[in-house]
């Protein structure tokens, strides 16, 4: 069985993370899915629980992070073309998302980034993995 990760991240409001996610086309795992998390599917060993903040706090005994104002962490998904770059994140800010950071454009390596709804920052990068490998053998 190959190896699988899940993803927890808090919600204020899970209808409109939910919402948010369906728009961009991914779909949820029912068997995982119920008032208090969603189990956001990214791909076949790719899982997000999205998890309402009382849900989230019974797996910690540490303060949620306000990621409004502090990031804990960077989520980083591929795509397959610049193109696929572009359509998520252009259809991210369409759904309610807001731009993150500016995009980053290396030639062989293309990303463009935004906060969902709950201000959790996402990447979408792609790569040409054998121009990235040339630049890196040479220092670049």
């Amino acid at each position: 069985m190959p190896q699988m990760i899940f993803v927890n991240l808090p919600t204020r409001d899970l209808d409109a993370i939910t919402s948010f996610w369906s728009k961009l086309g991914y779909s949820f795992n029912p068997q995982f899915t119920d008032d208090n998390a969603a189990c956001l599917v990214i791909s076949d060993t790719i899982f997000a629980m999205l998890l309402t903040e009382p849900r989230f706090k019974d797996f910690t005994k540490k303060e949620i992070a306000d990621a409004a104002v502090s990031t804990e962490v960077i989520l980083c998904l591929s795509a397959d073309s610049r193109e696929k770059v572009d359509e998520l994140a252009d259809a991210a800010l369409a759904a309610g998302g807001t731009p993150a950071n500016d995009p980053q454009d290396y030639g062989f390596m293309y990303g463009r980034s935004f906060q969902d709804p709950d201000n959790h920052l996402w990447e979408v990068m792609w790569m040409d993995e054998e121009a990235a490998r040339k630049a890196m053998a040479e220092g670049r």
